[in-house]
């Protein structure tokens, strides 16, 4: 069974805190333990990437768009949408990357290349990106 929500939320710091509750809402709601690995590393996703997206978008009056799929067997696909065409992107070098907008650090996007299962940037034409993510049910909690 497939079970998707999406939101949208202002671009605004606080919108961040509020992405990862209501993705940990959701599946919680769908069958999955609070405190799970799941659960844990979907919050701890969905809130980099809404914080990138908060910090480096260029347009802070607009909103962005979360959404959360979680299939029968657990696995967890979130997305995360705005209007920005800049997305993140893969450096020169092994394992180097660069954040939204150019961020230096990378950090955020090391942590979700070492948590998620895969993820990647669909690009919408000439108006925005979603940038997703997947979380599997049985990979190891990293978040605390």
């Amino acid at each position: 069974m497939l079970r998707r929500a999406a939101f949208r939320l202002p671009r605004h710091p606080a919108s961040v805190g509020l992405a990862r509750l209501r993705v940990r809402d959701h599946m919680t709601a769908w069958g999955h333990g609070a405190h799970t690995p799941a659960v844990a590393d979907a919050a701890l996703l969905v809130s980099e990437l809404a914080t990138l997206l908060v910090r480096h978008g260029p347009l802070r009056e607009r909103e962005f768009e979360v959404a959360v799929t979680v299939l029968a067997d657990g696995t967890c696909f979130i997305e995360v949408s705005d209007e920005s065409d800049t997305g993140p992107e893969l450096r020169a070098g092994p394992g180097l990357l660069v954040g939204l907008g150019g961020d230096d650090h990378g950090r955020s996007l090391q942590l979700v290349e070492s948590v998620a299962n895969a993820w990647g940037v669909w690009r919408r034409g000439p108006h925005g990106k979603t940038v997703w993510v997947l979380v599997g049910s049985a990979e190891p909690c990293l978040a605390g």
